[in-house]
Order: structure tokens, then sequence, then C-alpha cells
């Protein structure tokens, strides 16, 4: 169980590594991982909609349709909860290249 937990850890680190790198496959697969519960994360709608929506902006074709499916499950507030998320995110990322 530990060592599947570490596993877990290992992996969303990393991808969260390659997200702040703009590696628009990471974004996708944080997004199915939040969306899911997988990876050792709960479900988290805001969270996998922010990582589906920075998915879509750069182009990842089945990222507009995941964000779509959940969107359908979320609120209008939720909704505008991850996107300001993801707004954050871009900020964020903008100010360390700077």
């Amino acid at each position: 169980m530990a060592n599947s937990l570490k596993s877990a850890t290992f992996l969303m680190e990393s991808k969260l590594a390659a997200a702040a790198r703009g590696d628009i496959n990471a974004y996708f697969d944080l997004g199915v991982a939040f969306s899911t519960g997988g990876h050792g994360v709960n479900v988290d709608l805001i969270e996998a909609h922010k990582w589906f929506n920075l998915a879509a902006v750069k182009g990842h074709e089945e990222s507009q349709l995941c964000r779509a499916e959940i969107s359908e499950e979320m609120t209008a507030r939720q909704i505008a909860e991850a996107q300001r998320e993801a707004r954050a995110w871009l900020q964020q990322i903008a100010a360390r290249a700077a």
C-alpha cells in the first residue's frame, strides 16, 4: 500500500512538473486524474475542469470533449472557479518564466 501511494505521489508530482513546463499531455492527464479520482487524488471536478481547459486552449481535442462532459455535472459557479484557477495557473507560470 505504501509503495502504491509513493508511486501515485511521484506520478502526480511529475505530471505537475511537466504541466509547469507547458506540456499539454500533462494537463490532460491531470484532468483525467482529478475527474476519475485516479493516481491517489480525490475526484475534484473544479480541478479537472481547470486542467482540461488548459489543455483544450492549447488545442488538445480530447480535452475539449472531457471538459464539456464534466461541465454538465458542474454549476456555473464551479465552472467560473475552475476558469479563475486556470488563469491563475497561467499567470503563475508566466511569472516564473520572467
